[in-house]
């Protein structure tokens, strides 16, 4: 808060908190208007894929343009997109404009997530911080992260008990127009410079590295989705469904601990190291999950795997932000999570059809067979930091409006 002020941080909490309550709406909302699992999963399919290809897209623009016209224009284009959702919902159209309708939605999410960690953490190198500030500042982020999928959930339900889904979207519209539109005026948004000019071989200059770890990513949202069908399959069958989402909840809740405790880490432990600590006990904490047949100890359990999902999430941003140019960072950020959307709706089908033939312990395999590429990942890249930390300082100016001459 030292480099943005008190602000922006709880302006940026908010912003992001439709987005976790945009997916579990939108499949409730449909299933309950037009009584159709299937439909209420291809309409929510939809909006994740809008959001994953949508997302690069608009950090890509960001870091072309600047954060301020493309974060106010996405976010007023999301808060109609999911406004319309909700009346073509509840007016029962066919699949067909449901879909369509929250593609739209999907892809315009303003991706205030990727953009406040982007601007933060430019603000952070412009001001000369360390390695340590910086990890600080990704543990941040990531906390935030973490609690707004636990907490955007917990007010659909709580919409959904006291009215209706529609309420839960009309209110993440609302909360989005009001907090994405404060997070893009906001006078920081200023203090980035867009690089419009570049040329196209400086476009593609991204190391194997890079898309190693938008790979990690995409895996570490498989996680995320199977082990949310293995958790739903398993009260189900315990006759206590209700209990899904605290589980879930539980687990996202440590994580997010762990997260914030990452500032603690002594910068002599290397990123790489800590990436294979982080994916070593993604593999050793999940394969408990294939032994669970009871409701407490799959809260036991749930929550000691949840203490390695956010160093690994945080240990990849920061990877990713020592290897990629100045120039393509929101972009970058923007990619690693639409790989975790991408990554847990694909696991979340598949695991969700592994765990109805076979049993909740199929989705639970899914969730370790992810994690053992993830730590295959972590040993098989090599991380190295280059010119890009001095070049993110050097990207960051008070005259926002004025492309670089060098930018692209």
């Amino acid at each position: 808060m030292a480099l943005t002020g008190p602000v922006l941080p709880l302006v940026s909490f908010l912003g992001r908190l439709p987005l976790a309550m945009c997916q579990l709406g939108t499949l409730l909302l449909v299933a309950e208007t037009s009584g159709s699992l299937g439909t209420a999963g291809l309409v929510g399919g939809a909006l994740a894929a809008g959001q994953t290809v949508g997302g690069p897209l608009l950090g890509r623009a960001a870091d072309r343009r600047g954060q301020r016209l493309v974060v106010l224009g996405a976010t007023l284009l999301n808060a109609v997109a999911v406004t319309a959702l909700v009346l073509a919902a509840l007016a029962r159209l066919e699949t067909l404009p449901l879909a369509l309708i929250a593609v739209v939605a999907g892809a315009s999410v303003p991706q205030i997530g990727p953009m406040s960690r982007t601007r933060t953490l430019a603000l952070a190198r412009r001001k000369g911080a360390d390695d340590r500030l910086i990890g600080t500042v990704l543990s941040f982020e990531g906390t935030l992260d973490e609690v707004t999928f636990v907490l955007g959930p917990a007010l659909v339900g709580l919409a959904v008990a006291v009215a209706h889904p529609a309420a839960a979207l009309l209110v993440a519209a609302g909360l989005l127009a009001v907090c994405g539109t404060w997070f893009a005026l906001h006078p920081t948004a200023s203090l980035l410079r867009p690089t419009a000019h570049t040329t196209s071989g400086e476009r593609t200059r991204l190391t194997g590295q890079v898309y190693a770890l938008r790979l990690a990513m995409a895996l570490q949202g498989a996680m995320f989705g199977a082990s949310q069908a293995g958790i739903t399959a398993l009260t189900e069958d315990l006759g206590r469904p209700e209990q899904a989402g605290l589980v879930y909840a539980a687990m996202g809740v440590m994580s997010a601990v762990a997260g914030f405790s990452m500032a603690a880490v002594p910068a002599s432990v290397a990123l790489s190291t800590r990436w294979r600590i982080a994916t070593g006990a993604l593999v050793v904490l999940s394969v408990p999950l294939l032994f669970v047949s009871q409701l407490w100890p799959l809260y036991v359990v749930v929550v000691v795997l949840g203490v390695a999902y956010a160093p690994n999430m945080i240990t990849i941003f920061g990877l990713t932000e020592r290897a990629v140019p100045a120039g393509r960072l929101a972009e970058s950020m923007a990619y690693l999570m639409s790989g975790i959307v991408g990554g847990q709706a694909l696991a979340l089908a598949l695991s969700g059809r592994l765990a109805e033939s076979s049993g909740p312990p199929a989705a639970f395999a899914v969730v370790i067979g992810a994690a053992v590429l993830c730590a295959a990942l972590s040993w098989a890249v090599r991380p190295r930091a280059g010119r890009e930390r001095t070049a993110v300082a050097k990207g960051v100016t008070r005259d926002a409006e004025a492309p670089s001459s060098t930018g692209r």
